[in-house]
């Protein structure tokens, strides 16, 4: 049963993860008679490998559904991928363009056949990477956004909202981004900073000899002008209402001037053009005001033949010659410096453009007043709970939802258009002729639908729905859901719209939203800054139980991740430390050994005070994931398993398994109750670090084919024993004292030490007495004195517990001259920066200006250097009685 040296974790991760899936162990049974837990996975776009934020989400997602696998439940943790419309076809796009070629080139069936090559090679990564990190999904049930069940969904979602006339054509003003010849929704524009020129322009006032100026940031889309516009209220203007018209520079169109209340007057100039086409604004105005509508662009961001001379140029290029033209004509007044938000595409980085275009928009308020009450009604938590006012805001203001995109690959919309009526026909299967005049010559719409649009339907499209399926009867609602808060709006609120909606229920109970990983200095991880962290290069390097247990102990609710590789390194060190308890226990126990069985009354005080520390762990752990606080979870493993486990707990019972212990019995019990304790351990530990303690617990004597399926520790109240914790505190708290007095003496670790205890109260003293020997193999003790109370002792260091007085004789153990030398600098050293710190604090200055996290980290050092001094001057103290050494 002895295991190597060393763990290494290559050796065991690949060999676990095919003995999980060769028993199935991952596998949910939908008829099981156990109660069942659902969670579907958030689907990685199938655009490359994952990232260390999808190993944050997945290990979370794992940790819960380990954990409730091994409290009997039949877990469901449903796998698959997106296709991610418009990000992969740019990464295809990419990657023909660097074999000189582009998707016209292939036409529309060759270049899907090539993006579904891509998806094949792609998803390949994703899967190998989640069981690299140990996530234990259920791989029989795997789906895909494209997957025919899941379109037949899709086509079905649709038909429906379009005959309850929640889906509609229209023209509308649109996210338009010409680098992908695409229509993006609101969410997937980023708003981005820049420094620009805001140009004042002189627009003329028919049959007068005045003008007016226009301020704007993009005076080429002035060639799309159908009207000026003032605030009703702005008297500054009043004489412009009665009748008057400008004229447009460069173009010569008369522009009527209307008022409106969405003008801004303290922007610029106070009076606005209107571009009815190129604006969202202007637009509502325009149908308000009964505005002509001039599109001037084409789909490639170029002027199209309503610029008039301007067609063909590119739309920077245009800004520059229409500049250039105005004031050759004398009608730019000024140039200013202008900051602003700019929208870029979040896929291609391009900035986008506000466009007019026919396009297809989901009627959202019906649906998302359904989804708004599901939370108000507590049919859905939050965690945090602080999401939960921005998802009201956001479902209260929305907007209707741009569905179409303009590109190639994803769910083609089931509408097919008739050239010979007009009229079109709306289907979930291909249709052969129209339904209005029967014609065949019917034809599919260009477009496909927002991925968002499919995979709001991933709850319960994923269990088999159009169809009343025995999975989607038993795991629909889901349990959980865990995802970045960055989707909230994007997925989250979208997924409980259409839940609510085919559903008739929330598609889950409760929505975990971890935070975002950035490096260590709290920046966005990017390709760019060459900060990003490879999640196959750290599990390679630290393997995947140290990068789980990392990412899980960071882990705190609504809060960001800054991650360093040395957190990992450190975690790494806690897998090695594992491993080790491992191998004492194993060292400690021959396979022919049998567990022998035992009476309480058989429990020495340590027994007794690590059954219900591991108890308190285990209650501890059980109820900060029903939480979600995987943090505190993990820190309370890792206190528990290197401190108590293994620095008292296994140093402490070393003496009962020596062989020279007279009692045969009580070496047997000790034997029985380590391996109880460790088998216990791996159990709890399991759902976070997965392959060690499979490892280790298939070594160790264990009922069951594998600790992933094993039952998960359980809190039994009657196990707690405040005495022993009480009574082993008292004993830990003076070892740790006189551990402490050897550290700032500076007492070699090999040196053993003459230790007197001076303790009035008998029951006590007694006590110490009884369990000498732990004080004196843990506090390296060469002789122990016990008296209710200390001689007379020069040359000592001295401390003091709680009705304990500790003296050391430092006579032979130290060089008193070096020592008083030693102490000296260092209490010259921490003056001097505690004098620098104190003047720090007590300037204004720095108090009232430096950020409160600054000033409390100061103060917190302070705090922290003066304790030093104070310790530094007791022992310097100690040193006073003793005569210098001749």
């Amino acid at each position: 049963m002895e295991l190597s040296k060393s763990y290494d974790p290559k050796k065991v991760e690949e060999k676990w993860y095919a003995f999980w899936l060769e028993k199935n162990l991952f596998k949910a049974d939908a008829d099981s008679t156990s109660k069942p837990f659902s969670i579907v996975i958030p689907p990685p776009n199938v655009t490359g490998a994952l990232h260390i934020g999808h190993a944050l989400n997945n290990t979370l997602q794992d940790i819960i559904v380990r954990w409730k696998r091994m409290h009997g439940y039949d877990a469901l943790w449903l796998p698959g991928t997106d296709h991610a419309g418009i990000t992969t076809q740019n990464v295809v796009e990419k990657h023909l363009a660097k074999e000189g070629l582009h998707r016209n080139d292939l036409g529309r069936e060759k270049f899907e056949k090539e993006v579904w090559r891509w998806k094949e090679e792609s998803e390949k990564v994703i899967i190998y990477q989640l069981r690299k990190l140990g996530a234990s999904l259920d791989w029989s049930r795997k789906r895909f956004t494209l997957d025919e069940g899941l379109s037949r969904a899709v086509r079905q979602v649709f038909v429906e909202l379009y005959k309850e006339g929640l889906i509609y054509r229209d023209k509308y003003i649109v996210n338009w981004c010409p680098r992908c010849k695409s229509a993006i929704s609101d969410l997937e524009v980023d708003h981005v900073e820049v420094s620009g020129k805001l140009y004042f322009i002189k627009y003329h006032i028919k049959g007068t000899d005045k003008y007016v100026v226009i301020a704007t940031t993009r005076p080429e889309t002035m060639l799309g002008d159908t009207a000026l516009a003032v605030h009703p209220d702005d008297k500054r203007f009043g004489w412009l209402l009665q009748g008057k018209k400008a004229i447009l520079p460069l173009v010569g169109r008369e522009l009527p001037i209307i008022k409106d209340t969405y003008v801004d007057r303290e922007f610029g100039t106070g009076i606005m053009k209107v571009t009815p086409a190129h604006d969202p604004l202007d637009f509502q105005a325009g149908l308000r005001h009964n505005l002509p509508q001039i599109l001037i662009l084409d789909e490639e961001g170029r002027m199209n033949e309503n610029a008039g001379k301007f067609k063909g140029l590119d739309r920077y290029q245009c800004r520059e010659e229409v500049v250039r033209e105005l004031r050759g004509q004398g009608l730019i007044l000024k140039v200013e410096d202008y900051r602003h938000a700019v929208g870029h595409c979040d896929r291609c980085r391009t900035v986008v453009e506000p466009y007019l275009s026919t396009q297809w928009f989901v009627k959202v308020k019906p649906l998302a007043s359904q989804a708004l009450e599901a939370v108000k009604k507590g049919k859905i938590k939050f965690v945090p709970s602080t999401w939960t006012k921005t998802y009201y805001e956001w479902l209260t203001n929305i907007h209707d939802w741009c569905i179409s995109r303009q590109l190639w690959w994803g769910h083609r919309i089931p509408v097919w258009h008739c050239p010979d009526c007009h009229e079109i026909t709306v289907a979930v299967e291909e249709p052969k002729q129209c339904r209005h005049c029967s014609s065949s010559r019917i034809y599919q719409d260009e477009d496909v639908l927002d991925t968002w649009f499919s995979s709001a339907l991933w709850p319960f499209s994923t269990l088999g729905w159009p169809d009343k399926t025995r999975d989607l009867e038993r795991y629909y609602p889901t349990s959980l859901l865990i995802t970045g808060f960055d989707i909230l709006f994007f997925w989250v609120a979208r997924m409980i719209m259409m839940g609510t909606k085919f559903m008739m229920e929330v598609p889950f109970h409760t929505v975990y939203f971890n935070g975002l990983i950035r490096d260590e200095h709290g920046d966005k991880m990017s390709k760019s800054k060459g900060n990003v962290i490879d999640l196959l290069e750290v599990i390679e390097k630290y393997g995947a139980d140290a990068v789980r247990f990392t990412l899980a102990a960071m882990a705190a609710p609504g809060v960001d991740i800054p991650l360093s590789e040395s957190r990992m390194s450190g975690y790494r060190a806690f897998t090695n430390k594992l491993w080790n308890a491992a191998r004492f226990v194993m060292l400690n126990i021959s396979p022919q050994e049998e567990m022998v069985s035992y009476r309480e009354s058989e429990f020495t005080l340590i027994d007794r005070w690590i059954k219900s520390r591991l108890n308190t762990v285990v209650k501890e752990v059980n109820q900060n994931l029903e939480k979600f606080r995987f943090h505190e979870a993990s820190h309370t493993l890792y206190h528990f398993m290197w401190h108590e486990f293994c620095d008292w707990y296994i140093e402490m019972v070393k003496p009962y398994l020596s062989p020279q212990n007279p009692s045969e019995r009580r070496r047997k019990v000790s034997k029985t109750l380590l391996v109880e304790v460790m088998e216990q351990l791996l159990r709890l530990t399991h759902p976070f670090m997965p392959f060690i303690t499979e490892e280790i617990w298939q070594k160790l004597p264990h009922q069951g084919l594998s600790v992933a399926t094993a039952e998960y520790p359980i809190f039994k109240p009657q196990a707690y024993d405040e005495e022993a914790e009480q009574k082993l505190g008292v004993l830990m708290e003076l070892i740790t004292k006189v551990r402490n007095i050897r550290a700032e003496m500076n007492i070699s670790p090999s040196r053993l030490i003459d230790l007197h205890l001076g303790i009035k109260d008998e029951p006590l003293r007694g006590f110490i007495e009884e369990h000498n020997v732990h004080v004196i193999n843990l506090a390296k003790v060469k002789s122990l004195t016990i008296a209710p109370m200390l001689p007379p002792m020069e040359g000592c260091a001295k401390g003091v517990v709680p009705h304990i007085e500790i003296a050391v004789p430092l006579a032979g153990l130290i060089d008193f001259e070096v020592e008083r030398q030693r102490l000296q600098k260092e209490i010259a050293k921490i003056n001097d920066e505690l004098m620098t710190l104190r003047k720090k604090l007590r300037r204004k200055e720095f108090l009232t200006k430096a950020p409160a996290e600054v000033v409390a980290k100061n103060q917190n050092l302070r705090r922290s250097l003066e304790e030093r001094l104070a310790k530094l001057k007791e022992g310097l103290k100690a040193l006073s009685g003793h005569k210098k050494d001749r």
